[in-house]
């Protein structure tokens, strides 16, 4: 896996098993607080640890912050702060903001501030966001025992108009298909709708399209490759 670089902002649980995560996966991960102990308790486990005041523009200057590959701001107990770090982000031109938010009345100030991916820790968890950052393409998964994982992915682009037999998802990857997701339009009251519908068992001769998306069952390091060779 090509190396990502990665910095996580509050490290409160929910961040804490972010940074974490991503580090395991081999991952560059930058942790900021401005609690110390915090940064103590994780400064062995990734990359750089490091504590300064997020609202303060000069700091996250002085970590080159707009050269990550994303930024996770998950400070969870300072809202205000969040808002202002989160706006100094957008400032530096920062790629990929990923922000968390407690309550509707949270989600709907950081949409209101253009922010698209926002994280709420009652439906989301730190391995399933560290998934998300590591693969764009995967839209969601589940992790089972023994590093297994079943797994919705983006159709990758090498993948687009071949068909499964092409594919060979088991010989090539040792990968199983669970079923696919395809997406159909429709017309309702003027308006045009589309819905994804799962098309059950698709046959050797199925071609995969763009806007599909395929339910896959292996190892993790086996599904990792896959998306990494054909992206």
């Amino acid at each position: 896996m090509a190396e990502n670089r990665f910095a996580v902002i509050g490290l409160g649980r929910f961040g804490t098993a972010i940074a974490q995560t991503l580090s395991q996966r081999g991952a560059e991960v930058l942790a900021i607080d401005s609690n110390e102990e915090r940064i103590e308790d994780i400064k062995d486990e990734v990359t750089h640890a490091v504590t300064l005041d997020s609202t303060d523009l000069k700091a996250l200057k002085s970590q080159n912050i707009q050269d990550m590959d994303a930024v996770v701001v998950s400070i969870g107990e300072n809202f205000e702060a969040l808002l202002l770090t989160t706006v100094l982000l957008m400032e530096l031109d920062v790629k990929r903001i990923i922000a968390r938010a407690n309550g509707k009345h949270q989600l709907m100030i950081l949409e209101r501030m253009g922010i698209k991916e926002i994280l709420s820790p009652e439906n989301e968890v730190g391995i399933a966001v560290a998934e998300r950052l590591l693969n764009p393409n995967i839209i969601t998964s589940l992790q089972l025992p023994d590093n297994y994982e079943i797994v919705e992915i983006k159709t990758p682009k090498e993948l687009i108009n071949r068909t499964l037999a092409e594919i060979g998802l088991r010989n090539k990857y040792n990968l199983n298909l669970i079923t696919l997701k395809r997406a159909f339009e429709s017309v309702v009251d003027g308006e045009r709708i589309i819905d994804k519908h799962i098309l059950g068992v698709p046959s050797a001769e199925t071609i995969l399209y763009e806007a599909d998306t395929i339910i896959v069952f292996g190892k993790a390091k086996d599904i990792e490759r896959f998306i990494e060779i054909n992206k």
